[in-house]
């Protein structure tokens, strides 16, 4: 049998060799580690769906910090777990927040670290939608107001940019008003630009006590089967201000993630969500699946797909293996 010249296995007999012509490479430096922060002190809840990952008090989430900042994860994304809610969503906007709290310990402690915040109401309301809710249904307009209060309290406590989640028709712009309005013109916004509504989303649900108490929420976020509507959504939030764009969820979305970094030219981000951790957890305590290898082939995917940023509770844990080196000497 006569063979072409080329042979694409010369290229791959050993690790060296492959890492020497690998395409994409993963960086500490890619990395954005989410969090959920709730009032206490000492506070340490597991969250059952989501293993190894916890709502902690400001004073613990100090000491959870020290790894990922030690290691170069240069960013974390924040979300709030309030004392009380209510239907405008109050702790979101107040000014001794348990975000804002949080924001304010966190920048003292660890200055160089990047903080950004999650802004949105779902948290906050007690019927656990992300806008004002008036005659069953989400007030797009009446939301805008609350969610320029919610990113102008979270700048005015330390917060290196804000992240509008709530996907609220004309929100970036809103926000962006209120920011440059009350003198934080140079903290950036990073939209979630094309968030689906998607069903992946069951455990941060349960780690943010958050789901909707009537209804859901497919009528302001996006239809999982549309993905040219997803470049219209994001070109509206590049025009309305947005500086580092996001598709959410990573997984299912590949697609998408890769129309939009070929349409748009501002950073990229994607948000590998709750679910998508969950099944790799939970497949690998079966022993189904080996979970280190897995979970590093996925976020590959995402970077492979042209983000430029992943968001992920994995984040640590495939830092400890870029350092470590403890994947690839099980590699075969």
């Amino acid at each position: 049998m006569h063979f072409p010249e080329y042979r694409a296995r010369r290229l791959r007999r050993n690790e060296t060799l492959r890492s020497m012509v690998r395409e994409v490479r993963l960086h500490p430096s890619d990395f954005i580690l989410p969090f959920f922060v709730r009032h206490g002190k000492g506070v340490k809840n597991p969250i059952a769906s989501m293993p190894g990952v916890f709502q902690l008090s400001p004073d613990l989430l100090l000491k959870e910090l020290e790894e990922p900042v030690s290691r170069g994860i240069p960013a974390i994304l924040l979300f709030g777990i309030p004392e009380k809610k209510d239907p405008m969503g109050s702790e979101g906007y107040a000014r001794d927040g348990i975000v804002q709290r949080a924001v304010a310990s966190v920048k003292k402690a660890f200055t160089d670290l990047v903080v950004i915040t999650d802004v949105c109401l779902c948290e906050y309301t007690d019927h656990g939608h992300c806008g004002v809710v008036s005659h069953g249904d989400v007030d797009n307009d009446a939301t805008l107001e609350l969610l320029a209060k919610i990113a102008v309290s979270h700048a005015r406590a330390g917060a290196d940019m804000v992240a509008p989640s709530d996907m609220m028709d004309g929100r970036v712009a809103a926000v962006r008003d209120a920011l440059d309005e009350a003198g934080y013109d140079q903290v950036p916004i990073m939209s979630y630009a094309a968030k689906y509504a998607s069903a992946f989303y069951g455990p941060f649900r349960d780690a943010a006590e958050s789901p909707p108490q009537f209804g859901d929420r497919r009528s302001y976020q996006m239809d999982p089967a549309n993905s040219d509507e997803a470049i219209r959504e994001v070109a509206m939030d590049v025009e309305e201000g947005a500086d580092i764009i996001m598709v959410k969820p990573a997984l299912p979305y590949l697609d998408v993630i890769w129309r939009v970094r070929n349409t748009f030219e501002l950073p990229l981000a994607a948000y590998s969500v709750s679910g998508e951790f969950a099944m790799i957890k939970a497949a690998a305590q079966n022993g189904w699946i080996d979970g280190d290898r897995c979970m590093m082939e996925a976020l590959t995917s995402i970077k492979r797909a042209g983000a430029d940023l992943i968001i992920s509770y994995h984040s640590l844990e495939a830092v400890r293996i870029l350092q470590g080196d403890s994947l690839s000497s099980r590699q075969t």
